[in-house]
């Protein structure tokens, strides 16, 4: 799996943006200021750490061992909602898609009032 692939992918996501918060890695993913990706694009560590329902994320562990992990430098009490996936592995890139998609629509469904106002008028903008 290519980085290019992924940040294309997340920014294609309606109102998605690139941020770096945190310095050169991770590179964030974010809509309305909220993270839906981490991207460490590193050649002998790549991975994605990305939101996910707790039952669900806990299924893609199971799923995929040592490629799909507890979300990756988050506190103990945010593991259960983040997974983070090496992208080094035989990764599906339909997976990773599905997981995004999943990631961002958990991050959007928590959206204020006000921010999903903002979100469907820039969404109504790029159409």
């Amino acid at each position: 799996m290519e980085n290019e692939q992924i940040t294309a992918y997340s920014l294609s996501k309606p109102g998605s943006y690139e941020d770096l918060p945190f310095g050169e890695i991770p590179i964030c993913y974010k809509v309305c200021g909220k993270l839906f990706l981490q991207l460490y694009p590193m050649t002998d560590n790549n991975k994605i750490t990305i939101s996910c329902e707790p039952m669900l994320a806990d299924f893609y562990r199971q799923q995929y061992p040592g490629i799909v992990l507890p979300g990756y430098h988050c506190p103990d009490r945010l593991k259960p909602y983040m997974n983070t996936v090496y992208l080094n592995k035989d990764v599906n890139i339909t997976m990773i898609f599905d997981m995004i998609d999943h990631s961002y629509d958990r991050v959007v469904s928590k959206l204020t009032r006000i921010e999903k106002a903002e979100l469907d008028k820039i969404t109504e903008e790029c159409k």
